[in-house]
């Protein structure tokens, strides 16, 4: 199992903040998921049943949505889940394929709209820390750019560098491919979403990967908090 510790200056600066943390072994990401490719075409119908005439305000009043919503606007920024809820949900279009253990993440995210990343375990280096972003933190990100990360955005660091930042996203050192067996999904929840709601995150991304792979280990599926 993964040890993940929280700093003294995330608990600082987001102090109702929780991360949840689902750690799967196990898993062959390199095959076909038919399970998963039904469940997603169930998902995408939901959706659109769901928020069938939704308009922007509307998905805003979601109250996970407006957790996130109030989150990325203090930074200027769009919750990026917002826009592809309104893609799946209004427009159409489909729930992407790139591998089984990335496609059960996108589909409990849609499904929860909470904010979660995935990570190929063997490419994370300890120690692994959920920090506050700090002046001078940067991140590769998957298509190759650097950029700066935000002061006071919430992030994953371990030893070779930041990992993921809600803002920013995830490294080009550690996504899950498909060689990947060991994934770490983490899920950045900000103020005004409730255990029960990061739980289901955790439990609907559980009950996805073993669509495709029902003999995989969970070696830990747990919620951090800022405030005990």
């Amino acid at each position: 199992m993964l040890i993940i510790t929280t700093t003294d200056a995330w608990k600082a600066t987001h102090p109702e903040a929780q991360i949840g943390l689902l750690e799967i072994s196990g898993v062959d990401n390199s095959q076909p998921a038919p399970a998963l490719d039904r469940e997603k075409l169930a998902i995408e119908g939901r959706l659109r049943a769901k928020y069938a005439g939704f308009s922007r305000e509307d998905f805003l009043e979601l109250p996970v949505m407006q957790a996130y919503h109030r989150y990325y606007r203090k930074f200027g920024y769009t919750y990026h889940v917002l826009l592809q809820l309104e893609s799946v949900a209004l427009k159409g279009k489909s729930l992407p394929k790139v591998s089984p253990l990335v496609d059960a993440n996108f589909a409990a995210e849609l499904d929860t709209l909470i904010l979660t990343a995935g990570h190929d375990v063997a490419l994370l280096e300890a120690p692994v820390l959920i920090d506050d972003a700090r002046e001078g933190d940067e991140i590769t990100q998957m298509g190759g750019g650097r950029k700066d990360v935000p002061a006071g955005d919430m992030l994953m660091r371990d030893a070779r560098g930041v990992a993921c930042t809600i803002l920013r996203g995830q490294d080009n050192r550690s996504p899950v491919s498909k060689a990947t067996t060991h994934v770490l999904y983490v899920s950045y929840v900000p103020e005004g979403v409730t255990k029960a709601q990061v739980r289901a995150q955790l439990e609907a991304m559980e009950m996805y990967v073993r669509l495709f792979a029902p003999d995989c280990r969970v070696e830990q599926s747990t919620i951090l908090f800022a405030k005990h």
